[in-house]
């Protein structure tokens, strides 16, 4: 049964990094719109190719409030209740999984 835990343990490690990365990319995402940013730059290309399929679902469904675009908000709390929520839960089973409980 400790291989199990352990493998739990480990997506959860892994589920945390991809998360915690996401969120890293949204708020460079969010401070690129700040500011006039080259399109043809690698690194701001990157930066939308791998925010935009997240973003653009919420940002089509919430309405255009005050001309502020709340996408990245709404994006952020939701990474935040995963990780504090999911993540937490798959070590809580891991840690049972490997006490023995």
């Amino acid at each position: 049964m400790f291989v199990l835990g352990y493998f739990f343990q480990a997506v959860a490690e892994l589920l945390h990094l991809v998360l915690v990365a996401m969120m890293i990319v949204i708020i460079v995402r969010a401070l690129l719109s700040w500011v006039s940013p080259d399109p043809y730059n690698p690194i701001v290309r990157m930066v939308i190719q791998i925010s935009e399929p997240v973003l653009y679902p919420v940002r089509r469904r919430l309405p255009f409030w005050g001309g502020i675009d709340w996408s990245p908000m709404l994006v952020l709390l939701g990474i935040i209740f995963l990780d504090d929520f999911l993540v937490a839960s798959l070590r809580m089973l891991a840690r049972n999984m490997l006490m023995g409980n």
